[in-house]
């Protein structure tokens, strides 16, 4: 038997779906940093410009957009956690 040295366990907590949704409800793309770092990325150039572009009326659509992204980024994230899939 080899000498290993003591197990180590990192606990990473879940994010919250109903907070996910209010940040982004609240700051857009800007909100998706707390669920997806990639997603605001793209988001947040994308909504630039469409709203330059339509005066602010594309934003009626991106913003919904940018919501949903949100919700299943943050729900697919916890379930990488819960499952034992997603290694922090």
């Amino acid at each position: 038997m080899q000498n290993q040295g003591p197990q180590q366990v990192v606990v990473t907590p879940t994010k919250s779906t109903g907070l996910a949704i209010l940040l982004t409800v609240l700051f857009g793309p800007l909100g998706m940093f707390y669920s997806t770092i990639w997603g605001a990325i793209i988001m947040i150039p994308i909504s630039a410009v469409v709203g330059i572009l339509t005066v602010g009326f594309g934003l009626f659509v991106t913003w919904p957009i940018c919501v949903i992204w949100a919700a299943v980024a943050t729900s697919s994230y916890n379930k990488k956690l819960l499952s034992g899939q997603k290694k922090y």
